[in-house]
Order: C-alpha cells, then sequence, then structure tokens
C-alpha cells in the first residue's frame, strides 16, 4: 500500500508543528522547511484545521500550531481523515456491482485484502503523534 502525497505531507507538517510547537509556524517556514510547495501546504493546513488536529490564526501575528497535544493526536484518525482512498482494488468499492473483474464473485483476493487492509490500520491504531517525536525505535 502507498499512502497518497496528501496524507504523507500532512503526517510531515504534524510532525514539523510538533517539533516547533512552542511558537506559532507559517506556512512558508514549515514550506522551505518540508521542501513542499506553499499551495499544497496550504490545502493539507486547511483540512486538517478543518480536522481539529491544527489550529490556524490569521493576522500579522498568525500562524499555527497544534489543536492537541502530540499525544492525544492518534495516527490512525490522521489516516482516515486524510487518505481519499483505502479501497487497494475496484472490487472492495462501495460500487463494486459495476466491476470488469470476471472473478468478482468468487474471488478470494477480497478476502485477503480486507485482512491485509485491517491488519495495517490496527497497527496506525497502535501510536499518536507523540510516537513519531520519539528518538528510540518503534519496532
Amino acid at each position: 500500500m502507498q499512502l497518497s502525497k496528501f496524507s504523507d505531507y500532512s503526517f510531515r507538517a504534524l510532525i514539523y508543528l510538533a517539533q516547533h510547537n512552542d511558537a506559532l509556524n507559517t506556512i512558508e517556514n514549515m514550506a522551505g522547511e518540508l521542501k513542499i510547495s506553499q499551495n499544497h501546504l496550504k490545502k493539507i493546513i486547511h483540512k486538517l484545521s478543518k480536522g481539529h488536529f491544527i489550529e490556524t490564526f490569521r493576522g500579522r501575528e498568525g500562524g499555527i500550531k497544534l489543536a492537541k497535544e502530540p499525544k492525544d493526536i492518534g495516527l490512525f484518525d490522521v489516516l482516515l481523515y486524510t487518505e481519499i482512498n483505502t479501497d487497494f482494488v475496484e472490487c472492495l468499492k462501495h460500487n463494486a456491482k459495476h466491476t470488469k473483474c470476471p472473478y468478482q464473485i468468487n474471488c478470494n483476493l477480497k478476502a485477503i485484502i480486507h485482512k491485509a487492509k485491517d491488519a495495517f490500520m490496527r497497527e496506525f491504531q497502535k501510536y499518536s503523534l507523540q510516537d513519531l517525536l520519539q528518538t528510540d525505535n518503534i519496532v
């Protein structure tokens, strides 16, 4: 499985904000440090703000910061909020009746993919943003 760039960059932005949580941060500084375009980062910041993961403040003294403590931001929650499509194959989509796969009815691949996806998601449920700040290995 590959995370979307949007999710990947969202995690990077949250890590950056957690590491710099003692002050308000700007899109310009974050974009430069994270090597993400400002336009793309603005979309990410907007979505993370709507999801209440971060807070934004307008004006001359404005900026961006985490809305919660890093320990209270679950990686699973971020992943579910930022990933648009977690259906790995066409037949897992909600309107799978219209799939062109000839094996749709008697296929075991769906069950295997569901198990793998569930295991992947369960692993994300174990961790918070705080865990990404640790210097020791999680493995």
